[in-house]
C-alpha cells in the first residue's frame, strides 16, 4: 500500500502517522496528534484526505475506536485490527512509535482484518445486548421478591410454577396492596387449571409479612414493571431493524431450538454478509465454538475453546441445550452421542460448533435448513 496511516487511539488522544511512497528509501512520514473531540476528529479526516490516503489501521482499544470509525469509514478502507495481534517489540514505547508501527504493518499487509458489521447490524447488536442486560436485572429483582416471601413464610413458590406468571401477578398484586390474600381473592385470580390448588394456594400465602417486607416487595414490583416497559420499547426497536433482515430471519427460524429472539442475536453478533468469513470454520473459530490448536515438537497439547464472542457462544449453547431435549431429531441424536462419550458441557460446545457452520452454509446459500435422516 503506497498510501497509508496508522492511528493509536486513546481516550483523550489520537496520534496519526502516515507513509506515503512505494520504495522505503523514498517514503514519507509524517505524524501528527489531535484530540478526540468531534471538530477534532473532523481535522483529522481533512489531514488524512490532504495526504491523499487510501488505507487506515487502527487498534479495537475499549470503545474509543467507535467514534473515529463512524466519522471515518465512509472515506478510507479501514482495518481494525486486535491488539494482541499487532504488538511491537519489545523496547522504547511511545504513542508516536505505536502509530508508527501499526502504519508499517498495514503497509505490508501484515493486519489482518476485524469484522466490523454495517452500521444497522451495529444498532441491532446495541438492542440485544441491551436487552439481554435488562432481562438480567429482571430476573434478580423477581429472585429478590421471592427472597422476600421465603423469608415472611409465604410459601407461593412452592405452589405455584410460575409466581411472576398471569395468577401469580394478580396474587401478589393482592398481597402488596392490602398485606394479605384471602380465599376470595385467591379464587377471582387463578385461572381454571388451578381451581384444584385453591387450598394449597391459600395456606401458602399465609405467612408474617410486615410493613418493612411489603415495602421491600413494593420497591423490586415497581422495578419490574419498569423493566418490562424497557424491555418491550427495546424489542420493537429489534423488530423495526429485522423488516430488513426478513429472508435471514425466517431461514434461521427453520432450525429446531432458534426462536426470534436467539435469531435477532445471531444476526445481530455475525451479521448476514458471510463473505467475512472465508469458510465456517473460521466463523467457528471466531465464535469461539470451535477446538483450539496447541502443538508444539509434533505433539498436540491442548484442544481447549479460545475465548471468542461470549454473546454468540452463549445463545448458540442455549439453543443446542433446547434441541437436546427434542425428540427425532437429528442434532439431538448427535448431542446425546457425543455427551455420553465426551459430557454434556463439551457435547453442547460440539452442536453449538455444527449449528453455526450449518447456519453459515445456509446464509450463504439462502437455503433453509434441511433434517438429516437419523441412522
Amino acid at each position: 500500500m503506497t498510501r497509508c496511516a496508522g492511528l493509536d487511539v486513546h481516550a483523550e488522544t489520537i496520534v496519526a502517522c502516515v507513509m506515503i511512497g512505494e520504495q522505503d528509501d523514498e517514503l514519507f512520514i509524517e505524524t501528527e496528534t489531535f484530540p478526540t473531540l468531534t471538530k477534532d476528529l473532523f481535522r483529522l479526516l481533512k489531514w488524512l484526505e490532504n495526504h491523499g490516503i487510501t488505507h487506515i489501521a487502527m487498534e479495537s482499544t475499549g470503545v474509543y475506536w467507535k467514534p473515529v470509525y463512524n466519522i471515518l469509514e465512509d472515506y478510507f478502507d479501514i482495518t481494525l485490527a486486535n491488539a494482541q495481534r499487532i504488538k511491537n517489540v519489545p523496547g522504547r514505547k511511545t504513542d508516536v512509535s505505536d502509530a508508527e508501527w501499526i502504519a508499517k504493518l498495514l503497509r505490508y499487509g501484515l493486519i489482518e482484518k476485524s469484522f466490523v458489521p454495517p452500521e444497522d447490524i451495529r444498532n441491532l447488536r446495541d438492542l440485544t445486548r441491551l436487552r439481554k442486560k435488562w432481562i438480567g436485572h429482571l430476573t434478580s429483582e423477581k429472585n429478590r421478591i421471592l427472597k422476600v416471601l421465603e423469608c415472611s413464610n409465604v410459601k407461593l413458590n412452592s405452589v405455584i410454577s410460575d409466581v411472576f406468571g398471569v395468577s401469580g401477578r394478580k396474587l401478589l398484586s393482592k398481597l402488596i396492596q392490602n398485606g394479605y390474600v384471602d380465599s376470595i381473592d385467591v379464587e377471582n385470580s387463578i385461572h381454571g387449571r388451578m381451581k384444584h390448588k385453591k387450598q394449597m394456594i391459600t395456606d401458602s400465602l399465609f405467612g408474617t409479612l410486615n410493613d418493612h417486607q411489603i415495602f421491600l416487595i413494593k420497591q423490586s414490583w415497581q422495578h419490574i414493571v419498569y423493566l418490562e416497559s424497557l424491555i418491550s420499547q427495546i424489542e420493537e426497536r429489534i423488530d423495526e431493524i429485522l423488516k430488513n433482515y426478513k429472508e435471514e430471519v425466517e431461514l434461521l427460524l427453520t432450525i429446531p431450538g432458534i426462536k426470534k429472539d436467539s435469531a435477532a442475536i445471531i444476526i445481530a453478533e455475525i451479521g448476514v454478509n458471510m463473505e467475512q468469513f472465508p469458510t465456517s470454520q473460521h466463523l467457528a473459530s471466531w465464535a469461539g465454538v470451535a477446538p483450539g490448536n496447541h502443538e508444539s515438537a509434533g505433539k498436540r497439547k491442548s484442544t481447549k475453546t479460545t475465548k471468542g464472542n461470549p454473546h454468540i457462544k452463549t445463545v448458540l449453547c442455549e439453543v443446542a441445550w433446547a434441541i437436546s431435549r427434542s425428540r427425532n431429531r437429528w442434532l439431538a441424536a448427535k448431542y446425546w452421542s457425543i455427551a455420553a462419550r465426551r459430557g454434556k458441557k463439551k457435547a453442547l460446545v460440539a452442536i453449538s460448533h455444527r449449528m453455526l457452520r450449518i447456519i453459515y452454509s445456509m446464509l450463504i446459500n439462502k437455503e433453509p435448513y434441511k433434517e438429516p435422516l437419523i441412522n
